[in-house]
């Protein structure tokens, strides 16, 4: 049990955290902050949040448990505003999609990464944003990942597995490194290609028609491009390295199609999508029945 949680940003994954709990009844009281009061209000009546206070100092006083749900580039200044105010024992942790920038502005904030901080990072989410969409189940079935090291707290990291076992996530664990290379290539490359996607649309002069004819592969694809633009944004930089890398080694794939399509190249083209194919469908069953 959580007796105060404090989360700062209550929009989508905050929003879910704080209803996912009251569900489970895994918290005596949370309290909401936010620089946006009229969110907070709105957090409030629909009875996401039980209190809210703009003040970080006042929020964090006596919470046992702190959750940073914010936009990747204020993760540093929540940290610095509330780094003088945390209760002895508090365990601090996040849900950035970003691990290594999280862990190099905490340990700026701190003068080294705190034993109690476990930066995590859940995988779920949709395109709508804001505290209106938050959902109770969002997590359900949904993995989260945390990327502890070898200082971390293993009572802190126990805490923190709890919280999130108790929305019905499953918690894996992944090395800084590790995480920010791999959610490049799974996450945050498709939400840049389908953001290009339909900016590249926005320049044609047949826009509605592409809309009003799309069939599903294209509406699937390009769902993700009405994301937070914000945290988009944010994520990019933060993470620039990683995806970056992944980024180039997508462009070179690109050019490779191109010259087949141009080229007539039809074995190469074969080649190519067969082999994509086999990997997702195998690795997808392999997954499936894992989970199962």
């Amino acid at each position: 049990m959580i007796n105060k949680l404090a989360i700062f940003g209550v929009g989508l994954i905050g929003g879910s955290l704080a209803l996912a709990l009251k569900r489970a009844g895994y918290c005596d009281l949370i309290v909401g902050c936010d620089p946006d009061v009229d969110r907070l209000r709105r957090a409030v009546e629909l009875n996401v949040i039980d209190q809210f206070s703009t003040s970080p100092a006042e929020a964090v006083a006596d919470a046992d448990m702190v959750v940073l749900a914010v936009p990747m580039l204020a993760m540093q200044s929540v940290l610095e505003s509330i780094s003088e105010h945390l209760s002895e024992g508090v365990v601090l942790t996040d849900v950035g999609s970003c691990k290594a920038s999280v862990v190099a502005a905490a340990k700026r904030v701190f003068d080294g990464m705190p034993p109690r901080f476990v930066p995590a990072h859940p995988i779920a989410g949709r395109e709508k944003s804001g505290v209106e969409a938050s959902l109770e189940d969002l997590f359900v079935a949904h993995k989260v990942i945390l990327t502890p090291d070898s200082g971390t707290d293993q009572a802190a990291i126990a805490t923190v597995t709890r919280m999130w076992e108790a929305t019905g996530a499953q918690v894996k664990t992944l090395g800084i490194e590790q995480h920010d290379l791999v959610l490049a290539a799974t996450s945050h490359l498709p939400h840049v290609l389908a953001y290009s996607l339909v900016d590249t649309i926005a320049e044609t002069d047949y826009v509605e028609q592409i809309f009003q004819f799309a069939a599903g592969g294209f509406r699937d694809f390009s769902r993700i491009a009405s994301s937070d633009p914000v945290m988009w944004r944010d994520i990019c930089l933060e993470n620039k390295d990683a995806i970056l890398d992944v980024l180039h080694k997508f462009q070179a794939n690109l050019k490779d199609l191109e010259s087949a399509i141009m080229q007539g190249g039809a074995d190469d083209l074969m080649e190519t999508f067969v082999n994509a194919k086999t990997i997702r469908d195998a690795n997808v069953m392999k997954h499936r029945v894992e989970t199962e």
